[in-house]
């Protein structure tokens, strides 16, 4: 129990009753307005989150442009006040090489490793994203290097220098 010194003169039953429910009003007021000032703490952090979410999001959406399959998906969450908060979302993207096109596939890799870094603030699932598009752009690019090598061998064989080379090897 709490006591605390009050100077307090009174002069009626009628007004000591008063004075006990003027207290316990500004006690419920007082336990009330904690709760309230919670409330309002816990919304404002809803509140910034879903705006940190839907940034983060919309930074991947824009930097994926054509390889987005859509626009972001979200987690929400109800405020007390009755709204729903973003707390979490997703941007699908289409993480598949470009069949019989390395060089595209490099490209799409790089921009599916920029669309996943491009928030402030990459999450792990963001790096390890990025991480896979570079595998992506390192087979592409051992593809480029193999079709190169074919062609230059090809291009020996058949190269008519080459032939007459052999013809007088052959001949001598």
């Amino acid at each position: 129990m709490d006591i605390s010194p009050i100077a307090l003169t009174i002069d009626s039953i009628p007004q000591l009753a008063e004075t006990r429910f003027s207290r316990t009003t500004a006690d419920h007021r007082s336990t009330s307005s904690s709760s309230s000032e919670e409330e309002t703490a816990e919304l404002d952090k809803l509140r910034a989150r879903d705006r940190e979410v839907r940034t983060h999001e919309q930074a991947h959406a824009a930097a994926a442009g054509g390889h987005a399959k859509g626009g972001p998906n979200f987690t929400f969450q109800r405020g007390s006040d009755g709204r729903l908060y973003a707390v979490g979302g997703e941007v699908n993207i289409d993480t598949s090489p470009i069949e019989g096109n390395p060089q595209a596939t490099i490209r799409k890799a790089q921009q599916i490793r920029s669309a996943a870094l491009a928030p402030a603030d990459p999450s792990p699932q963001d790096r390890s994203v990025a991480a896979s598009a570079s595998a992506l752009e390192a087979q592409a690019r051992r593809e480029l290097r193999e079709e190169k090598e074919e062609k230059e061998q090809d291009q020996q064989t058949h190269d008519p220098a080459n032939l007459t080379r052999l013809r007088i090897d052959l001949f001598v």
